[in-house]
């Protein structure tokens, strides 16, 4: 029996805008979902779910989705991508590799 896995309201509402986004983008060029399948290389049930915004989707095929139809997931120009990710890579390297759980204070004496 496999778990059911629930998301936020927020992450559900994200991936119905952005599986819109494809869609609409998609239907703009006039592809058949079977044609946008082949582009992808996933299968039209796969693609009818990312337009639906079905959570349970691999992350890479809705960005390999949105790469090929050009829909931005973040900013547009490569340059601003750049820095973003010079951004968090300098965010990264001053925080700790690993995070634990703060040790517990015994203070019963």
């Amino acid at each position: 029996m496999s778990k059911v896995r629930r998301y936020s309201p927020v992450a559900r509402e994200v991936a119905r805008l952005l599986g819109g986004r494809i869609s609409a983008a998609r239907r703009e060029r006039r592809w058949t979902v079977q044609q946008f399948a082949e582009r992808v290389g996933v299968t039209p049930p796969t693609i009818r779910k990312i337009e639906r915004g079905d959570l349970g989707v691999a992350v890479g095929s809705v960005f390999e989705a949105a790469s090929i139809l050009g829909v931005p997931l973040f900013a547009a120009d490569p340059s601003r991508r750049a820095l973003d990710a010079r951004h968090v890579d300098d965010q990264l390297a001053l925080l700790p590799q690993r995070v634990r759980r703060p040790a517990r204070v015994r203070n019963d004496f």
